[in-house]
């Protein structure tokens, strides 16, 4: 707080009286300056109570009023005279002056020195920086006792006490992770879009007539996020070693967070491996089925897992799903066991996108979703075999995708031609569909009407078609094994090329 000419009217170790200007005593004075020129003014800076004993107000009326002018002109806060045996009165036209223009002229008598004047006002600001000096330590303490008690949110709440501002934090994808106070104005919004391209270190971004300190969080060469501290006050040296003390007890927490949860992944990879392998050994604890099982391939897997584990919180946020998310490494991939919500993207997509970015990281994704642990093995072996370009998710509908590309094209090619290959030259000798029409009865689960509508045809006429496949394959439609061999036939028909012939 700076001190004003009143407060140095006021003081009582000194004899300094109002003589005219009280309209401007609450001018603050940034210092106290004796000066003898007849013009002072480029040798001050504003701000200034001038003092002197008048051998440079000027030999005449008008130099002395032209004197008062310069220095109201120049920013100062008063005039102090001394007045002694030698100048008892100030002259009418200086306080004529000093009325008119609001600007102190002040009366310094008895043995009140020049130097007691310049000492109080160096006395005050030395004791105001004290001041300041304590409340910074205080509000350091207090930080530092949050951080321990109740973490980010509690640091940020001294932070906004002591700078009588408002905080927020955000995560490495700009998220809102905590607020002070916890509500979204504007000047969030602000920060958010002054994050792109913004250099490490403390930036100050310009809200109307409040200043914004940006400051990123954590070490050299990644950004675990951003501290915010918006403020309607001038940010002061002070203000900034506040922000500036919160922003590493803030990296401090988060970088201890990201250790904590590696090293959580870590510990649950050799259990999840045993799940994964069919040999459990333990209870994995995971999030609620069903689960998205995502191999990433990449050269380095077990270097990906660390990084893995960081951007399984950017994908899910620091919720309970993510906490029980679970990876580890099987050979050439790392296994990652995710919530499936069936959203999309889903978070298995995400994942690689976060990772593939990053030096080391994977050339291609599968995917696979699994009911409940009796279905991880399996579904880590397809989403293995998906893993091929990209990233690829392999749901239910894609099982017989997979049968295909396991079966060798001659096996493939003597099971259609040992189930399907009467009705094929039936349908070739006499231009008949009936290979199609077994299909889609099939698809429809062997109903009739279904089927029928499907086709486009009357009941009686699919019913027709029907018993003639029957005819030609020398078998029933009831009996469960035919149906069985013909939908697996069926479903083996894209391996068939459009002119007959068949691919591997």
């Amino acid at each position: 707080m700076a001190i004003t000419v009143r407060d140095i009217t006021a003081d009582p170790d000194l004899e300094v009286r109002v003589a005219a200007g009280r309209s401007g005593l609450d001018r603050a004075i940034r210092w106290a300056h004796v000066i003898e020129l007849h013009d002072p003014v480029r040798w001050l800076r504003g701000g200034e109570l001038v003092l002197t004993v008048g051998l440079g107000l000027g030999a005449d009326e008008r130099a002395r009023r032209a004197y008062v002018r310069r220095l109201h002109g120049a920013g100062c806060a008063g005039l102090g005279l001394a007045v002694d045996v030698w100048r008892r009165e100030v002259p009418p036209e200086v306080l004529e002056e000093g009325d008119a223009l609001g600007l102190p002229i002040l009366r310094v008598e008895g043995e009140t020195p020049f130097v007691a004047v310049v000492e109080a006002v160096a006395d005050h600001y030395a004791a105001e920086r004290t001041r300041e000096q304590h409340r910074v330590l205080t509000a350091q303490d207090a930080m530092a006792r949050a951080s321990l008690r109740s973490g980010p949110t509690g640091v940020m709440g001294e932070l906004s006490s002591a700078t009588s501002g408002a905080s927020l934090l955000l995560d490495r994808n700009g998220m809102t992770s905590a607020a002070v106070p916890d509500t979204e104005p504007p000047w969030h919004a602000l920060v958010r879009s002054a994050l792109a391209g913004r250099p490490r270190g403390m930036t100050v971004l310009a809200d109307g007539e409040a200043s914004v300190l940006l400051q990123t969080l954590g070490p050299t060469g990644r950004t675990l996020g951003w501290l915010a501290l918006r403020c309607t006050s001038p940010v002061t040296p002070h203000v900034r070693m506040l922000a500036n003390h919160a922003a590493s007890l803030l990296a401090v927490d988060l970088l201890h967070s990201r250790d904590a949860r590696r090293a959580l992944y870590r510990e649950r990879a050799p259990v999840l491996l045993a799940a994964v392998t069919g040999r459990p050994r333990a209870p994995l604890p995971l999030p609620v089925p069903p689960w998205e099982v995502v191999c990433l391939r990449t050269p380095s897997p077990d270097r990906l897992l660390d990084h893995a584990a960081d951007a399984l919180t950017d994908v899910l946020g620091d919720t309970a799903a993510a906490r029980d998310s679970a990876l580890c490494v099987l050979e050439d991939v790392l296994v990652a066991v995710l919530p499936d919500g069936g959203g999309a993207p889903r978070p298995g997509r995400r994942l690689f996108e976060a990772l593939s970015a990053s030096d080391g990281g994977p050339v291609a994704a599968g995917a696979c979703t699994a009911r409940g642990p009796e279905d991880l093995s399996s579904a880590v072996d397809r989403a293995r075999q998906a893993a091929t370009e990209g990233y690829r998710h392999v749901d239910e509908t894609d099982a017989w995708a997979l049968l295909r590309s396991a079966v060798p094209a001659e096996g493939a090619r003597a099971f259609d031609q040992a189930v399907l290959g009467r009705l094929r030259a039936h349908d070739v000798r006499n231009g008949t569909e009936l290979a199609h029409t077994l299909r889609h009865y099939l698809d429809n689960s062997a109903q009739v009407e279904a089927t029928a509508r499907d086709l486009g045809v009357h009941r009686n006429t699919l019913r027709s078609r029907l018993r003639a496949a029957e005819r030609v394959m020398g078998r029933r439609l009831d009996e469960p094994r035919t149906r069985l061999e013909l939908w697996t036939a069926l479903s083996l028909e894209p391996v068939r090329c459009h002119d007959g012939t068949w691919h591997t």
